[in-house]
Formats: C-alpha cells, structure tokens, sequence
C-alpha cells in the first residue's frame, strides 16, 4: 500500500500539486483505494462504524485534511478516515477551519484527539456540548448534534444501562458464560462513546440519577472488573 501510494503521490507532484491532479491520481488508484479501505476498517469502532458519528457505517474515505487544500496529502496514511457518506458528503465536505492566529486545524482528528477532551456526552438527551474550540467546531462540521444522532445516543444509553444491569445479574447467579458473551455485546455496541460516559459515573451521585435502582452497582463492579483485567470486565 506504501508503494502504491508514494507512486501516486509522485505522479500529483510531476503534475504540478493541483488540487485537480490530486483528485485524478485519487479516483484512478483502485488498488490504493481498496488497500486503504480495508485497513481503515479493521480499525473501525463497532461493526466498521464511521469514524466521526460512530453510528453510521464507515463507507467512504475521508481526507481529514481535504484534497483540495493540501494536494500532496492525498494518499499519506494518516490522513485517510473511515466516514459515512452522510458525515462525508453531506456534512464536512471541504470544510477543514483552522485558527486564524496559529493555523492550527480546529477539528478534533480522533487519530490523535481524544473527543472527551473537547465534548461532553449529556447521556439521557444524547446531546455533545462543547468546552473547547475544537469540540465546537467539530460538532459543527461534522454536524454531530444531528436528530438521529442525538436519538441515537439516548437509545442506546438506555440499551447501556439495562446491558449492565443484565451483565452484573449474569455474574452474580454465577452464569459467567452468559456475562462474558454480554460484556463482548456491550463493547461491541454502537455509540461506545455513550458506555464511556457512563463508566465515568461510577461511584458517583450522578450514577444513581439514570433512574435502575440496580444500575449503580452493576456500573461500579462493571468499572471494577475493568480496571482489573486492562480494560475488558469479565465475571
């Protein structure tokens, strides 16, 4: 893939770097396209979810930093993200804000951004509020407080809280089979930012503020378990 894509990076610079020779040596690599795709979506949240919205599948290629405005990065590796079309086409495009003073880019790139830094998740309303200007811009471009991703998030927080109630039931009747196989589903889970925030609240008020009686204990051994074994709870 390397090679494809440094072969095609030489042929946009013989041509002059223009946005127009970027955009035809990218539409004419097949190889590298599919090259990139596939890694892109081994990497992918969930079931190949886009890396943005993290709802949506991951169809497209996006260059976070868009061709048109840095030619020649049009087939480094870490410039390439897996989005939805929606995310892609519809919503970020060419957009690509950058701080007028610094020139630093001002949209989270969760290659490298952690989006907890900049977002907080309202976990009930499924609704991102912002305390940076990243987080601000992003979920403007990226258009993350969209309907159906706002009822998204809410869904499946409360699909969160009942999985964790139903998981910590499994290991308490010593069903550890049937916990396992319910931890995996729960990972696996779309809108894992939205099980994230819900970790956060273990062992605090808030937690017992999502209404399941059951649901602040089943979070806390949840967390527990996780801590102990690098991150995956088991029974």
């Amino acid at each position: 893939m390397i090679k494809l894509c440094d072969f095609r990076t030489d042929k946009i610079q013989n041509a002059g770097a223009t946005s127009k020779a970027a955009y035809d040596q990218w539409k004419a690599a097949k190889p590298a396209r599919r090259h990139i795709k596939g890694l892109l979506e081994r990497m992918a949240p969930g079931r190949i979810r886009c890396m943005y919205c993290l709802d949506s599948r991951g169809t497209d290629i996006d260059h976070f930093e868009p061709k048109a405005r840095t030619p020649l990065r049009t087939f480094c590796w870490d410039n390439h993200l897996l989005a939805c079309s929606h995310c892609n086409s519809n919503e970020k495009r060419d957009r690509f804000p950058c701080d007028p003073s610094t020139g630093a880019c001002l949209l989270i790139d969760p290659t490298v951004d952690d989006p907890a830094d900049h977002l907080k998740l309202l976990p009930r309303s499924g609704e991102l509020k912002w305390h940076t200007s990243k987080g601000q811009h992003s979920i403007e471009v990226f258009g993350l407080n969209r309907d159906e991703l706002r009822k998204g998030r809410a869904d499946a927080c409360e699909i969160f809280i009942s999985g964790l109630v139903r998981w910590h039931d499994q290991v308490q009747l010593g069903k550890i089979e049937a916990a396992m196989r319910t931890a995996v589903r729960l990972r696996r889970s779309d809108f894992p930012e939205v099980l994230r925030t819900l970790e956060g609240l273990a062992d605090t008020p808030l937690a017992s503020l999502l209404e399941d009686r059951h649901f602040p204990e089943a979070l806390s051994a949840w967390t527990a378990g996780s801590n102990r074994r690098g991150g995956f709870p088991q029974p």
